[in-house]
């Protein structure tokens, strides 16, 4: 009668273990889901060189885009030469214009 208890009672832990680490898993990359929509969307147009050298992926990029100002779009980081196309894509979904 002793082992049959003991074999259900050791699957529940190791069961368990593993659904902790999911859960964990589950909310690190919620996290990094909701990072960048989570973030301020900064404005090519009034956005301080400090903000923009802020946004992630971008380096010091801010001054380079307050002096092309102004933009009627955030493509135009790419068209006016402002920004290589590999750091545009990393800072593209941080971006606007109003």
């Amino acid at each position: 009668a002793a082992p049959a208890p003991a074999a259900p009672a050791a699957p529940a832990p190791l069961t368990f273990e593993p659904s902790i680490a999911a859960g964990e898993d589950d909310v690190a990359s919620a996290s990094d889901n909701a990072g960048p929509r989570a973030m301020a969307i900064v404005d090519l147009n009034s956005a301080s060189v400090a903000d923009l050298n802020g946004l992630k992926g971008g380096g010091m990029i801010g001054r380079a885009i307050v002096q092309k100002r102004p933009y009627a779009s955030v493509d135009q980081l790419l068209s006016k030469r402002v920004l290589s196309r590999s750091t545009y894509e990393r800072i593209k979904d941080q971006v606007t214009v109003r």
